[in-house]
């Protein structure tokens, strides 16, 4: 199980990846935005997306489970 967690805080402005949805290493989860910045949040292993924590429009600070893959 890899908890894949935000790195700063920032805007959820897109969510790729769909709970349930198989993923790879590198696969781009969410998409968040910070100061006009888009920034990728990538699997980091390749498994199922069990739990997506966030959704778009949410704000995250660093540290923030943004989701789970097993």
């Amino acid at each position: 199980m890899t908890e894949v967690r935000a790195e700063m805080v920032a805007n959820v402005w897109q969510v790729v990846a769909a709970e349930g949805s198989a993923v790879a290493d590198g696969d781009t989860l969410v998409i968040l935005e910070s100061m006009k910045m888009e920034i990728p949040v990538l699997a980091e292993n390749s498994g199922t997306l069990t739990k997506l924590a966030v959704s778009e429009g949410d704000v995250v600070q660093e540290g923030d489970l943004i989701a789970v893959i097993e």
